[in-house]
């Protein structure tokens, strides 16, 4: 029983002896030894492939983990974000049962808006006439008073004596005295506030200033965008011809975007407005408690010219802003800065 124990601890030795030994030549001993070598490096190599093979399944575990890690965190944000979401759900749902509640009164001030904006916008177009109308008589007295000069030098200048043409003389100033006294009528431009050097100046200044203008006020958010609108939850719908922005109190100053002359200062029942001609663009501030500036004064950017009135709903300040090009209205968000 010692001998097959010794035989059975050493039967690895043993079996490569035995299998060495039994080789019936000395050439068939070689190729067996040769071989063995390559069944150990076979061996050799097999443990190699299983120590990359582990190697790899550890780096990939690793990977998952990780990836396992960003998931979990990718979930959390997920559900946080859900829980924001239903948040503002429900406070969304609060405030339009709030303004179900509040419906008649909303209704009955957006009515009152939409006949304001009409007034406004009648107040607007007069004042947008008249300045045109007033470029365009400048524009034709300064081009009858450059005929008048042109015929004057004609006039003056010497004459060309010649016997054979003296008798035209007389003629020739009865001409000259006409085409002074001829009504001179001036081209049409295609636009009156785009004619003089003063108003293109003003003209090309304001267009570069596109999406760089301030804000008539320091503080303040868009509570109505400008054009259509639909006030969620209760169906009603409106045009607004500029912005409606609302000021966190009473007072807040107003302050024009752009050097320019007061066109018009006016009353419109519940609040002030102001209209400020820039060459060919107009900008009027409506809703003012008080005005701090008069008709034809010229400002500057940045002056303030008056003071916001109260919000309809009595929680702060409110103003409506509008920008027009002659008597177009322009989306006034695309000019002023972000």
């Amino acid at each position: 029983s010692r001998s097959i124990t010794y035989a059975y601890k050493n039967r690895s030795n043993f079996g490569y002896l035995n299998f060495l030994f039994s080789a019936g030549s000395f050439n068939d001993a070689l190729k067996r030894v040769q071989y063995l070598k390559s069944y150990r490096a076979f061996r050799e190599q097999q443990v190699a492939n299983i120590v990359q093979t582990q190697r790899l399944i550890e780096q990939r575990k690793v990977m998952q983990i990780s990836r396992k890690a960003q998931k979990n965190e990718t979930l959390k944000s997920q559900a946080k974000e859900m829980s924001v979401l239903e948040v503002q759900k429900q406070e969304k749902g609060r405030v339009i049962t709030t303004l179900k509640s509040k419906e008649k009164d909303l209704k009955k001030q957006l009515t009152a808006k939409k006949k304001k904006d009409v007034q406004l916008k009648v107040s607007i177009e007069a004042i947008v006439r008249r300045n045109i109308e007033e470029a365009r008589k400048r524009a034709e007295a300064e081009a009858k008073a450059e005929a008048k000069a042109n015929a004057a030098k004609k006039v003056a200048a010497p004459p060309v004596t010649n016997p054979a043409n003296s008798s035209n003389n007389a003629d020739n100033s009865k001409d000259a005295a006409a085409v002074i006294e001829k009504p001179v009528t001036a081209a049409k431009p295609k636009s009156y506030l785009d004619f003089s050097a003063k108003d293109v100046a003003v003209n090309k200044s304001f267009e570069t200033s596109k999406g760089k203008l301030p804000w008539p006020v320091d503080n303040g958010f868009v509570k109505i965008p400008y054009g259509r609108y639909v006030m969620e939850g209760l169906g009603v719908t409106g045009v607004n011809p500029g912005l409606t922005i609302v000021t966190p109190s009473v007072g807040t100053s107003v302050k024009v975007i752009f050097d320019g002359d007061v066109a018009g200062v006016y009353n419109l029942g519940d609040g002030m407005a102001v209209t400020i001609r820039h060459g060919k663009y107009f900008t009027t501030y409506s809703n003012l408690a008080s005005v701090a500036v008069a008709k034809n004064q010229a400002v500057q950017k940045g002056q303030v010219i008056g003071k916001a009135a109260q919000e309809e709903d009595g929680n702060g300040g409110q103003i409506d802003f509008i920008l027009m090009v002659e008597s177009k209205n322009v989306n006034p968000a695309i000019w002023l800065h972000k």
